[in-house]
């Protein structure tokens, strides 16, 4: 995720919003910024209550091991119509290529 935020200015020029968002709670949020990876300057959001509605609405809600209950690690742009052009599920692990998705965007523009 800092991977994204170093380059929201790329990401602007694009008029892209990038946005975060995991079933963990706000103040889990803060904490794992505060002692993990540092402030992002990109909105953070909760699907927390009810527990992955968001996750479970985009088909991305984890139901069996090794993690369940959490959201994969997945990207999603939806265009200015309320689209979805372009979804993609990444390992959880994996820190996806921000190239592929400023690809994506060119076409959109």
């Amino acid at each position: 995720m800092p991977a994204y935020n170093k380059e929201l200015e790329k990401f602007a020029g694009f008029d892209a919003q990038v946005m975060g968002m995991s079933v963990d709670s706000i103040p889990s949020h803060i904490a794992w910024q505060e002692k993990s990876i540092g402030w992002l300057n990109y909105p953070l959001c909760s699907d927390f209550y009810p527990h992955g509605s968001v996750a479970e609405k985009f088909d991305v809600m984890r139901l069996g091991d090794p993690i369940p209950g959490i959201n994969e690690r997945a990207i999603f742009i939806v265009d200015k119509k309320g689209k979805v052009a372009f979804a993609k599920i990444y390992d959880l692990g994996e820190q996806p290529d921000n190239e592929d998705v400023f690809e994506v965007l060119r076409t959109l523009k």
